[in-house]
């Protein structure tokens, strides 16, 4: 499990743009179940609601037990042991527990110890995410 904090994107920049104070920001702070095996990051419809998040589309899944169907996707700011990054995020019914997939841990250079279970900073990145390119830099 890890704490994870969820903004809505577009108001932050509203507040940037002097349009909503700071205090308006909508965000949820929650626990989340790690998953390596999920993809993505997934939330329940109540913190969308709750966020103001604004259904973007729909995404094809394929749940634990094999069922595919169908879920709505929003954008949001995700913060997790100090680093941030703007994902998408599928909406699963109320009551859900949020996950932590793995292409939100890939963009966040986080790692999971076996031993310990504990979500971590990557140690040979300590300062920011290290993503793999292949462009020459």
């Amino acid at each position: 499990m890890a704490k994870v904090k969820l903004t809505n994107p577009a108001d932050v920049v509203r507040s940037d743009d002097g349009l909503l104070s700071q205090e308006a920001i909508r965000t949820a702070e929650v626990p989340a179940l790690v998953d390596t095996g999920a993809t993505q990051l997934v939330i329940p419809d109540e913190i969308r609601g709750q966020l103001g998040l604004t259904i973007g589309g729909y995404r094809r899944v394929r749940n634990a037990n094999g069922q595919v169907g169908k879920l709505p996707w929003v954008g949001v700011l995700l913060e997790v042991l100090g680093r941030s990054t703007l994902c998408d995020a599928l909406v699963e019914a109320s009551g859900t527990q949020v996950l932590l997939g793995q292409t939100p841990l890939e963009t966040l250079d986080l790692i999971v110890n076996p031993k310990s279970r504990d979500l971590l900073v990557n140690p040979q990145s300590p300062d920011l995410p290290l993503l793999e390119i292949l462009a020459s830099v």
